[in-house]
């Protein structure tokens, strides 16, 4: 396979790379350094801000972040999409990558040139299952884990993707008498993240708490009545936490605990940890299933019970190999050859029917 020429759609919401918050955006970042080191041709199509080694289209101003979730939302997405379809008419690319949403998804399916790919960033309801099966025939759509695409039966997916890590961003604690006496939550405040059950689990277990994570918008009030009254009583809340001090409260971290409450398509934070030596405490649910290998890089309990005694079995668990094999399945190279793959199938036009 000659070079691509690949435009990348983001959101106008957030820089690539991020600047703090910004799930979707390190996972675009880590994906256009990986093709671009390749040889590949990446345009990455966003908001203004910091910039990578690739070219980046920035066609919307740092300034519309202040209407994320206001009445100027949707308004400023759809002329954000407006802009970014039209220099892609202009500069002509082999395939577009978009990470922007539904929206993006349908402008591709109406469009129909240059051929699209789409990865689905959400947990899916069944509205969005029947949009997307609907249009699945036109757009190539990957999933980020098996758990996501299991929401969505009907839907034929192009391929399955496990978001990526450049492992080399983090620096391992893997002994054990190097670890600091903590556990981290690293996660926006909502109650499906479940930080209050990540609370009554540190007073179990006897260690200290480090939530690190902004609230989010529609949690105040939980975080107000659930979070707030026990911060500084054994819990520790930083709202936003990033580079290398992010990379030192992972690493040191006895674990990451991870109490979801909900079918998380993805927890990026789940593989940061435990590329940092780390291991994850998670609750069976969504795609910490497949991220977690029970007794290699954490462990998995069906409720707070099962998590408490898994407190117990860290030391069954080594490091360097939880640090080793995080960053084997989840690095930048096996996210590359999976994009590629399906980049390919687009390219060349190949069709894939629906099941009878």
């Amino acid at each position: 396979m000659g070079p691509l020429r690949v435009a990348m759609i983001v959101s106008p919401w957030y820089p690539v790379p991020p600047v703090g918050y910004g799930g979707i955006e390190l996972v675009a970042f880590n994906l256009a350094r990986e093709l671009q080191h390749r040889g590949h041709q990446v345009t990455v199509i966003g908001r203004e801000g910091p910039k990578g080694p690739f070219e980046v289209a920035a066609l919307a101003p740092a300034e519309w972040t202040s209407d994320l979730g206001t009445r100027d939302h949707i308004p400023r997405e759809n002329l954000f999409l407006h802009r970014a379809h039209e220099f892609i008419h202009e500069r002509g690319f082999d395939v577009v990558h978009d990470h922007s949403g539904l929206t993006g998804i349908l402008l591709n399916a109406e469009l129909g040139h240059p051929p699209a790919v789409a990865t689905l960033h959400g947990d899916l309801s069944q509205g969005e299952c029947d949009f997307l099966a609907a249009i699945d025939d036109e757009v190539r759509l990957v999933g980020i884990s098996r758990s996501q695409q299991a929401q969505c039966p009907g839907v034929v997916w192009a391929g399955m993707v496990y978001n990526a890590i450049d492992p080399f961003e983090y620096e391992p604690v893997t002994r054990p008498e190097d670890k600091e006496d903590y556990v981290v939550q690293l996660a926006r405040i909502n109650p499906m993240k479940a930080q209050h059950l990540s609370i009554e689990f540190a007073r179990r277990v006897g260690t200290r708490l480090v939530l690190a994570g902004k609230v989010d918008p529609d949690a105040t009030e939980y975080f107000e009545s659930e979070i707030q009254p026990h911060i500084g009583h054994g819990v520790d809340w930083l709202e936003n936490v990033v580079g290398a001090e992010k990379a030192r409260l992972m690493a040191k971290a006895k674990a990451e605990i991870f109490p979801i409450q909900w079918e998380e398509p993805f927890g990026l934070a789940m593989v940061e940890a435990m590329v940092s030596g780390t291991p994850v405490l998670a609750t069976t649910r969504g795609s910490a299933v497949e991220l977690v290998e029970p007794g290699i890089t954490g462990w998995l309990a069906e409720d707070l019970d099962g998590l408490v005694e898994s407190y117990a079995r860290l030391d069954e668990i080594d490091l360097q190999r939880c640090s080793q094999r995080a960053a084997e399945r989840f690095g930048l190279e096996q996210m590359g050859d999976g994009y590629l793959s399906v980049y390919e199938a687009a390219r060349l036009g190949q069709q894939f029917s629906k099941p009878a």
